[in-house]
């Protein structure tokens, strides 16, 4: 069995920096045509500048011969102004605003407190065509790991959402049934990125048996009941599209006493989506949840290019160098049911 489909659009990564560009990049560009980069990096990308210059050092670890194009994201502070949202808006490169509540995840110490106060950089968001793009979890310590997407699209998505009406949003990770209901029934113009292994795995994936710290991510994975909904959602839902949330820590950061969330899921990520599909009976679908889907929501033209997945067992590796340390990705040593591989273009 085989499915051929243009290169994918992976609408959320996370590639780091310096060392870390080195090994990753490479990797992103032989699996997807397009990737919109994520700007938690440390200190955060919150200036069109630090876009543009975090970019160009992108494209100089690209391979000889690749397409790929790298889509940028500011992260939005409580000091961001509707100014450097208008500069963003003329950028060619900067197409979407990053909200990370403080506190939620990595390098999100930065981040947002008090909603209410964005109401005007939201709006010149919205006059100015530029997406917010959502990390949808409340940090509150009285409130449990696994209902903090919940709570945050009752108490905070909803109404920012509604006060914005002509905001386009896209939550992203979702995790819990709660937020596919919630994007469902939302009005046109809020959209959901779904990672691979939110669609995959349950929580008992990682905690089960002993816990597995290459599956600790946040959003935590959630119970059996909410990962189904993520499945249909994602192979009926056109508001539903491909975000991997790859995020790569070095294995040092990762196996320790106080692990960083993140799954890296680059290297094996189509792999997995085409395990998820294949499983639902809905393999004719995954191109428009991959590429399709996405470039719609953001207005993209489409990439040259197409891939292979080829249901053939790989194993995948240990690890991936970086610096003097090493990424583990997802699955490590494990086999998996499909493969990948370019599809020549014609005179090649």
């Amino acid at each position: 069995m085989e499915l051929t489909l243009r290169r994918p659009f992976d609408a959320h990564v996370h590639l780091r920096d310096g060392v870390f560009l080195d090994t990753v990049v490479p990797q992103v560009a032989a699996h997807f045509g397009r990737a919109l980069v994520m700007p938690n990096l440390q200190p955060p990308v919150t200036t069109v500048a630090e876009a543009e210059g975090y970019r160009q050092r992108i494209l100089a670890r690209v391979p000889a011969g690749r397409d790929f194009d790298p889509l940028m994201s500011l992260y939005l502070t409580p000091t961001t102004t509707p100014a450097e949202i208008e500069r963003a808006a003329a950028s060619p490169v900067v197409v979407a605003v990053k909200l990370y509540p403080a506190g939620a995840t990595t390098h999100s110490a930065a981040g947002v407190r008090d909603f209410e106060r964005l109401d005007p950089v939201l709006d010149a968001m919205a006059e100015h065509g530029l997406l917010l793009l959502v990390h949808g979890e409340v940090t509150d310590d009285e409130i449990d790991i696994f209902d903090r997407e919940a709570r945050f699209v009752d108490r905070v998505l909803g109404p920012l959402v509604e006060r914005h009406r002509r905001l386009r949003v896209v939550l992203e990770h979702v995790s819990t049934r709660a937020g596919v209901d919630f994007v469902m029934g939302a009005h046109e113009g809020v959209a959901a990125t779904l990672t691979a292994h939110h669609l995959l795995h349950n929580r008992n994936d990682l905690l089960a048996g002993g816990v597995r710290p290459h599956y600790y991510c946040l959003p935590v994975l959630k119970r059996e009941e909410d990962r189904r909904a993520l499945v249909e959602a994602a192979v009926t839902g056109d508001r539903f599209f491909l975000g991997t949330d790859s995020a790569p820590h070095p294995r040092a950061a990762k196996e320790s006493a106080c692990g960083c969330a993140g799954a890296y899921t680059t290297p094996v990520a189509l792999a997995l989506y085409a395990a998820c599909f294949a499983g639902a009976g809905a393999l004719d679908r995954l191109e428009d949840f991959a590429v399709g889907r996405g470039e719609r929501f953001y207005g993209l033209e489409p990439t040259p290019g197409r891939l292979r997945l080829r249901r053939v067992r790989q194993v995948v590796p240990d690890s991936y160098a970086v610096g003097e340390d090493c990424l583990v990705p997802l699955h490590a040593g494990e086999a998996l049911e499909w493969s990948v591989e370019d599809v020549p273009t014609a005179g090649a």
